[in-house]
Parts: C-alpha cells; sequence; structure tokens
C-alpha cells in the first residue's frame, strides 16, 4: 500500500504524530505491536501507573486521617479487582485513541514494522508480510526498561516496571533496585498495599538529577514508610531458592550476608527502542546511547526519516514526545517550524509529588551560571496546613541581573499539577515580579508560586526574610 507519511509506534508521539497529520490533510498510516494506539505509556506505564498510585494515595490519606479525628479501620485490599479497575483505566483510554484513529480515517496497522529501504516498510503482522510505501516516515519507538547483569535471572518473581504494573501479588518483602522516578514510584504504590519495601540506589541520594533541596522532602517521607533505604549499594547477586530470592548486596549502606526478598523489582532507568530491522540500510545515525540523531525539525540524516519521543534523545518524558511529533509532522508539511522549547517539566509522582522545569540549581552550579534562589516553604502555607501536609517546598531559580524566571522546583502535594505554570513563566520570559503581581486564589498551594516571588523581593507576608 502507498501512503504519505507512515508512523512506527502508535504512543504519545506517534499517534499524536498520526493524527495531526491527518487533520493537515495528509493520508496515514500508523503502526504499532498493540491493538490500539496508546504505546507503553498507556498500556504498561503513564496510565496504569497513575491509577495505582491514586490507590495507594487513598489508602495513605485513609491511613493518617486518625490525626485529625477520622478513623477509617484497616483497609482490605482486593487486589484482582484493583488489577481490574487499573486495566479498565486503559482500555478505555486505548479504546478511546482507536476510535479517534478510526474518525480520522488513519489506517492502522497491527504488526512491526521495519526498514526495506528509506521509503518502504516491511510489516509482520499476525496475517503475514504486508509492505508500506511511504513518502515519510516517523519513528517513535519509544524506549524499554533497562536490565542489570547481577540481577537478570529468569524467574518470574524478579519485575521490571511492566510486569510490577501488572500487580501479580503484593510481596510480604519488596526489594526495589533503582531509587529513580520509576522505582520510587512503584516502590510508593507497593508499600501502601502493605509490603516492606526496602530500596537500592547506587548514588549517595534518591532520585539523581533531581533538586537535592526537593528530592530531601521525598527521601524524608519515603523514609517512614520504606522498611530501608541502602544509599552507595548495589546488587552483586540474586538467587531463586524457592522459597523467595536471596540477595547479595555490597556498598556503604549493605547489611552483611543474603537478604530474603520475595520479589525483586528492578528499576534503573529506560533505554532507547532503536534496534529497527533493516535501519542500517537507510543514512540514519545512532548514537553511542542508542538515541536516533535528529536535527531541530527531529529530521533524520536520512531525509525522508523523522524520529520523535524518547527514541531520539533526552529527556524520555512522555509529554516531550507530542510536541516534537507536531514539529516533524509540520516539517513534513512545509511550515517553518523548530523545535526549540525554554524548558520541559519533569514530574515524579511519589509521595510528595517533585516536579521541577527549566534550570535547577544543580546544573546551574556545574554551568557556573549566576542564580539567586527564593524558596518558600509550605508549612507556611494556609492550604497546605489545611490537607496535613505541611511538608512541601517551593522554589524558584532566578536570574540575578534581569530577574527573569530560570527553573522553577516544586516538592509537595499536587506539584505535577502546579508546575506548568512554571514553565509557561519560563516560556513567556517572565520575570519574579510577574510572578509576584499574578492574583492567586487563596487559599491555594498555587499561591506558593506568588509567596515564593514575594520572598525573592524580601516581601513574604508570611515568611519573615528581608532583602539584602
Amino acid at each position: 500500500m502507498n501512503t504519505r507519511l507512515a508512523v512506527i509506534g502508535a504512543g504519545p508521539g506517534g499517534y499524536v504524530a498520526a493524527f495531526h497529520a491527518a487533520d493537515l490533510g495528509m493520508q496515514v498510516t500508523l503502526i504499532d505491536a498493540d491493538p490500539n494506539p496508546g504505546g507503553v505509556c498507556t498500556f504498561r506505564g503513564c496510565i496504569p501507573s497513575k491509577a495505582l498510585l491514586h490507590a495507594a494515595r487513598v489508602l495513605d490519606e485513609a491511613k493518617h486521617a486518625d490525626a485529625y479525628g477520622v478513623s477509617f479501620g484497616s483497609p482490605s485490599i482486593d487486589v484482582n479487582k484493583l488489577r481490574a479497575w487499573k486495566d479498565q483505566v486503559v482500555k478505555k483510554q486505548t479504546g478511546g485513541l482507536g476510535l479517534l484513529a478510526k474518525s480520522r480515517k488513519v489506517t492502522y496497522i497491527q504488526g512491526r514494522a521495519s526498514f526495506v529501504d528509506a521509503t518502504t516498510l516491511s510489516v509482520e503482522t499476525s496475517g503475514g508480510e504486508q509492505k508500506v510505501q511511504a513518502d515519510y516516515v516517523i519513528v517513535a519507538t519509544g524506549s524499554r526498561p533497562t536490565t542489570v547483569p547481577n540481577v537478570s535471572i529468569d524467574s518470574p518473581k524478579v519485575l521490571d516496571s511492566t510486569t510490577a504494573l501488572e500487580l501479580p501479588d503484593v510481596p510480604n518483602r519488596l526489594l526495589v533496585v533503582g531509587g529513580g522516578y520509576i522505582g520510587l514510584e512503584l516502590g510508593t504504590v507497593y508499600a501502601a498495599l502493605g509490603s516492606k519495601v526496602t530500596v537500592v540506589e547506587m548514588t549517595d541520594g534518591l532520585l539523581p538529577g533531581a533538586d537535592r533541596d526537593l528530592a530531601a522532602v521525598v527521601a524524608k517521607r519515603m523514609a517512614t514508610y520504606a522498611e530501608a533505604i541502602l544509599l552507595e549499594t548495589k546488587v552483586t547477586a540474586v538467587k531463586d531458592d524457592k522459597k523467595g530470592l536471596a540477595v547479595s548486596l555490597e556498598g556503604k549502606g549493605a547489611p552483611s550476608g543474603p537478604q530474603n526478598f520475595d520479589r525483586v523489582l528492578v528499576a534503573v532507568g529506560r533505554r532507547p527502542n532503536s534496534a529497527i530491522g533493516g535501519l542500517d540500510k537507510t543514512k540514519v545515525k545512532v548514537n553511542q546511547r542508542g538515541f536516533i540523531e535528529v536535527d531541530a525539525q527531529r529530521r533524520t540524516a536520512e531525509p525522508t526519516i523523522f524520529a520523535i519521543g524518547d527514541v531520539a534523545g533526552d529527556p524520555m518524558r512522555a509529554h516531550k514526545a507530542p510536541h516534537e511529533a507536531r514539529v516533524a509532522v509540520e516539517a513534513i508539511h512545509g511550515k517553518p517550524t523548530v523545535f526549540e522549547p525554554r524548558a520541559i517539566p519533569a514530574v515524579v509522582f511519589t509521595d510528595p509529588e517533585l516536579a521541577w522545569t527549566g534550570l535547577t540549581e544543580t546544573d546551574a552550579k556545574k554551568q557556573n551560571i549566576p542564580i539567586e534562589i527564593a524558596k518558600y516553604p509550605w508549612a507556611a502555607s494556609g492550604r497546605a496546613t489545611t490537607l496535613d501536609r505541611p511538608d512541601g517546598l517551593t522554589k524558584l531559580i532566578i536570574d540575578p541581573e534581569t530577574e527573569r524566571i530560570l527553573g522553577v522546583g516544586i516538592v509537595g502535594v499536587g506539584a505535577g499539577e502546579l508546575i506548568s505554570e512554571g514553565t509557561l513563566a519560563i516560556e513567556m520570559g517572565a520575570r519574579a515580579s510577574d510572578l509576584k503581581l499574578t492574583i492567586h486564589p487563596h487559599p491555594t498551594l498555587s499561591e506558593t508560586v506568588m509567596e515564593a516571588a514575594d520572598v525573592f523581593f524580601g516581601e513574604s507576608a508570611h515568611v519573615y526574610k528581608p532583602k539584602k
């Protein structure tokens, strides 16, 4: 079959590319191994994990409600029903995307694509091989979990981020290998469901790459419900002894002798899915980290092939891909466009949530960029106090000369919902005075952004810190 555009991969980048191209009048073919669009994010990542994290949040709130006189007693958890509810959420999302593809007359092929040449694809389907001839191809194949050699044993008791979301059971003792966002999010879920969770992290702190002020808040709370957090520690061996998993640890926090766990979750990051059959028959270049090299329009070294999303480079975040998709499609359509965001937000859906956008204090120090910092502790927030969650912090990174907002970091309940104001501020070139003079509703957590700007000017009514 012939098509104007073929898109390989139907995740947040791929299906947005296909839909946008169809809206612009292109004939589009979308190819993916799953029965509907959605990709890893919707089928086995972002959406199912947030469904389970919502359940974990409810459990945690019920547990701590007795602090203000509301008692629910011990929860009864029906794992099968929880799993079915999570699966239903995924089904609704992906089914809806399937209908949207049909409405736009996007041809959807369930199968695995490989390149014959720069404009020809071979798709292996359940009904056999199908050839697709395309004027242009967008590669949106995403990423997959990274493995750890010492933990790579053939045992169903060893989970990755995909199998952990299937919620096979609630293990009594769970070892999470990796203190990044995936490990901590899933560790949060299992701890809330009743598992005794131990986290092992090779570096000297949880959430490497995140602002240390913000990560410290998450680490402090996680320490209250994790059985142990072992930093500067690594797994050296895992053995399935039929009763469970005997795990040997090495490092600063490692206990002596093998430790027994019912399951081990490996969550040490993700790697791009760039090993696409026949890609070597094109001019597309793949770098040492496995990312497909692209230019500002997301075009590869092969003029007819574009790449977007996780496979096209850092940051590997689902919300980056749709924006790259639009740029690539509009470039194909002949519009003058480039991908040049000033800030891409990151959110860790732990408890509390952690979010940041733009420049962090750590990055500023590494790059020798002069900055001023303004912090507003949520202990001074009336809304945080009413939620019994004063453990948050809002932080602004400001250019001392122009007073422009260079970065925003937030840790606390709902931080992921709050960070977009910071991203907009950076994109619009806003100054601290713009945030200060923007009237925020009271009492809300969003006020903490305005209050942090007040702190910068030494004018906060709730934090006494005169301007030097």
